[in-house]
């Protein structure tokens, strides 16, 4: 008899899912939904004030969506009440109390049925505000911990991390925790309590001294990454992560709990449908500047492997640790990601944009194609400067000189130090990821994939060894990426 899967595993189940609104979360909904499982309840935490406008947040954020045209389609006038049977918006907030559930009985219900938890709430700037980034990323856990605590049905909480959380430069990241409440490399002490009356302390000193919000909101990511970097982490976003991490690995031995870490994600590869995704996220950055002639030269290793992850991906992994998970005796964490089974190195990646963009020009708000040359990508971080010294400041330099004294002048000045501002921030802020040779085992995640029976195989598929990079990128990820940054674009012009 074939081993139980995910349909079993999530039959007559109830399930709380944090950060409902977020990409990942929308695509876990989607899939858990289309999976057609007897699914006894999706209880959806969404930041908002009160139950009416947590309804109207899950139907204008999620229900309405692309990705659950197929939905649509099968139960079409049927649609909204077989969702609304299924799914319950619940207004809170994961940086209070109690989830910043209001409704005290709802709450005492979520708590007495809830069997899975999964926690992706999360604020995933790289340079957020540190006060904002522990509230939200790190005492989230802790707050999501003690409803699961009194979760008298619970089976699982999954909380979703990050592989970033491993800060070395180097070598293979292994499925393992973090010096607990100690520094990245375990040579100094690390004290949670201590990090947020730093931050609250910081916040409650500019406020008493008038700042203004430009400046609080500067100071505070600020202070966000030099602490990360005192403790051995290269962001705000990878330090917060980490920290909440450490609060989940400390409940280990007194609740069900699995951590599932996922590199960088990108567009959907197949299901709801390929290339599908919300806001332009890590390499993606690159991509649109890049197919717009803003971005010309990024530093970096061109043998360095990128990792990689389609969404849907991701959310198919998360589905096998909660289907499968339960059956192992060991193993707490888990990467998903491409870089031991299919790496794709960064040359690699810049030869196919150089390629995509070649063939579709991006048209500008004026009707021209942009032309491209191939990204230069200087070794080291001073041939980088070395470049933009050239290329940049010194033109900008001869054009000052003159006086800035006509209209031509002055833009070209300002199309020069916006470039050059843009192309430093892109580099700095990505450094780690364009030179630190550093690979993600995924020896856990593998065995749970080896655990799976046929029907999941097809069901949950999250191998990435399948994926054919070139294929993805030029015919899926590229063009959708393109056709979410003109849609924003679109909506900002609104």
């Amino acid at each position: 008899m074939e081993p139980t899967g995910v349909a079993e595993r999530l039959h007559n189940k109830t399930i709380l899912i944090t950060g409902a609104t977020g990409f990942i979360a929308k695509l876990l909904v989607e899939k858990i939904l289309r999976l057609q499982p007897p699914v006894k309840r999706l209880y959806l935490l969404v930041r908002a004030g009160d139950q009416d406008s947590a309804t109207e947040r899950v139907r204008s954020e999620i229900m309405q969506l692309q990705i659950f045209r197929s939905l649509q389609e099968k139960y079409q006038k049927h649609f909204s009440s077989w969702f609304w049977g299924m799914v319950y918006p619940v207004a809170g907030d994961v940086s209070l109390k109690n989830l910043g559930i209001g409704d005290v009985a709802l709450a005492e219900y979520i708590t007495e049925e809830t069997s899975i938890i999964i926690h992706t709430a999360a604020t995933v700037n790289f340079r957020e505000r540190y006060d904002t980034a522990l509230a939200i990323n790190t005492m989230g856990v802790k707050h999501v911990i003690e409803i699961a605590s009194r979760c008298a049905k619970l089976e699982l909480l999954l909380l979703v991390s990050t592989a970033y959380v491993n800060g070395k430069e180097s070598g293979i990241m292994l499925e393992k925790p973090l010096h607990q409440y100690r520094s990245y490399d375990g040579q100094s002490d690390l004290d949670i309590s201590e990090e947020m009356a730093l931050a609250e302390a910081k916040l409650n000193e500019l406020v008493c001294s008038n700042a203004s919000e430009d400046t609080i909101r500067l100071t505070m990511k600020k202070i966000g990454t030099q602490r990360a970097q005192k403790f051995g982490w290269t962001s705000t976003y990878v330090f917060t992560k980490a920290m909440g991490e450490m609060l989940a690995y400390e409940q280990r031995s007194r609740l069900p709990i699995a951590i599932i870490r996922p590199t960088s994600t990108t567009s959907t590869w197949k299901e709801p449908f390929p290339g599908w995704i919300e806001g332009i996220k890590t390499i993606d950055t690159w991509v649109t500047n890049y197919g717009k002639g803003i971005l010309k030269i990024l530093p970096g290793d061109i043998t360095t492997v990128i990792d990689i992850i389609p969404a849907d991906t991701v959310v198919n992994a998360m589905l096998c640790v909660i289907s499968y998970h339960i059956r192992v005796q060991s193993g707490l964490i888990y990467h998903t990601g491409s870089s031991m089974c299919n790496p794709l190195k960064i040359g690699e990646l810049i030869h196919i944009m150089f390629r995509y963009f070649s063939k579709k020009p991006f048209v500008n708000a004026e009707g021209e194609g942009i032309k491209v040359n191939e990204l230069i990508m200087p070794a080291t971080m001073a041939s980088f400067y070395k470049h933009m010294d050239i290329h940049y400041k010194v033109p900008m330099q001869d054009i000052a000189r003159h006086g800035l004294s006509t209209t031509d002048e002055l833009d070209r000045y300002n199309h020069l130090k916006r470039e050059y501002n843009f192309t430093v921030a892109i580099a700095e802020v990505y450094r780690s990821g364009t030179f630190f040779k550093r690979r993600f085992d995924d020896s856990n995640m593998q065995k749970l994939v080896s655990m799976m029976n046929e029907r999941d195989r097809e069901l949950i598929p999250c191998d990435t060894k399948f994926i054919n990079w070139e294929k993805y990128l030029m015919e899926i990820h590229i063009p959708g990426v393109m056709d979410c940054d003109s849609r924003e674009a679109t909506r900002a012009r609104l």
